[in-house]
């Protein structure tokens, strides 16, 4: 299987990142909504995949993981980037499935995107572990002095990964910002 860097690299060298960018925002809004993904719409999927049959699923896939359209779509924004990707990001940030969501903060972290870390902070009551570090280590990459508050209980998590990724983060806000948040 090719690493997704090397996939998106792939559709980007083919049709253009802009091209990219944008299937990948209809993907993640639902402007392309999964039937027409796994329809009409499949070339588009199958470019930023890498796949001819993403998610390796018996024809007709069914409708509950459409959702995994979404996830791929995110995770080609950690390799290709435009601004105007926030505001699919901010759609994206309340979707109902929690890949997504991760995927989501995962791109805030790394790209430093603080205009999203409030729509995240619901993921630190998630159930999942990943899910509430993913959102520890955004609010630690692009939150601002009030957002140390909404971290700081998780210090206490039964998770380590989690009480780990608070530590990190509250570091990281103090250098980044530089003042005191513990």
């Amino acid at each position: 299987m090719t690493e997704p860097r090397a996939v998106v690299r792939a559709a980007c060298a083919e049709y253009g990142e802009d091209t990219v960018i944008d299937w990948c925002v209809e993907f993640l809004t639902g402007a392309i909504p999964g039937e027409a993904a796994y329809g009409e719409e499949l070339p588009k999927l199958i470019a930023i995949t890498g796949s001819d049959n993403p998610g390796g699923w018996k024809s007709p896939v069914d409708p509950v993981n459409y959702y995994w359209i979404r996830v791929w779509a995110a995770r080609v924004f950690l390799y290709v980037w435009r601004d105007d990707v926030v505001e699919a990001l901010q759609v994206a940030a309340t979707d109902p499935a929690w890949r997504v969501r991760e995927h989501v903060a995962r791109i805030t972290a790394q790209r430093e995107l603080g205009q999203l870390v409030d729509a995240l902070l619901p993921m630190l009551d998630h159930e999942l572990p990943r899910v509430r570090a993913a959102a520890v280590r955004a609010v630690g990459a692009a939150g601002e002095y009030e957002h140390a508050d909404a971290i700081r209980p998780l210090a206490d998590d039964p998770d380590r990964t989690v009480r780990a990724a608070v530590e990190r983060a509250l570091v990281k806000l103090e250098e980044r910002l530089d003042r005191a948040v513990r």
